[in-house]
């Protein structure tokens, strides 16, 4: 009876870096096709907008690759990523809110919530409407609050994957989670139903 063999191992990102660098186009095909969803997740929880996101995405996956050099491999290749996606997100939520002219005072997106509340809707939320409710309070974040919050939900990091990817200390990621959750609990208080 033959013995079966084993199946190779999938390549480490690292691996596939290396490889992107020697000029193997399938290496970075790999590597995009393994983190573009968790990338696109985090885009959209940051701009609330499914074009916004995809452009963003675009914009960093260039970046990230243009600049692969940058990756000094001292986190995960997915943690630098989601950094690099994190600043290609805001810096086109940036742009989007100046050209944007229903900003209520051209800083901060109006989001139709007058004292930080959101709209109490009626009690039986589909699922869009719930979506739409989300996205909302995570918008009424305070930008590093939001962003935290997003790459620990959305993009799976641990806190000291969002301190290496941010550049800021461990406390302060607890400290922003901390916050977003309490004002998010806040936010959604009136959508739970005790």
């Amino acid at each position: 009876m033959p013995r079966p063999t084993s199946l190779p191992a999938p390549p480490t990102d690292d691996d596939l870096v290396t490889r992107v660098t020697g000029g193997d186009p399938a290496a970075l095909d790999v590597l995009f096709r393994r983190h573009r969803d968790v990338a696109y997740r985090v885009a959209y929880r940051l701009l609330g907008n499914e074009s916004d996101a995809l452009d963003a995405v675009q914009d960093g996956f260039v970046n990230a690759i243009t600049h692969l050099a940058r990756y000094g491999r001292k986190s995960s290749f997915k943690t630098w990523l989601l950094r690099v996606v994190t600043n290609a997100s805001l810096d086109l939520g940036r742009v989007r809110r100046r050209l944007d002219s229903r900003f209520a005072d051209g800083h901060e997106p109006y989001l139709g919530v007058a004292d930080g509340r959101l709209p109490v809707p009626e009690h039986n939320l589909d699922r869009a409407d719930l979506r739409r409710v989300l996205d909302r309070a995570l918008a009424a974040l305070p930008e590093p609050q939001r962003t935290t919050f997003v790459l620990h939900a959305d993009g799976g990091l641990s806190y000291q994957e969002i301190a290496d990817a941010l550049g800021i200390a461990l406390g302060t990621v607890m400290s922003r989670l901390y916050y977003a959750r309490q004002r998010l609990k806040c936010l959604l208080a009136h959508h739970v139903t005790p």
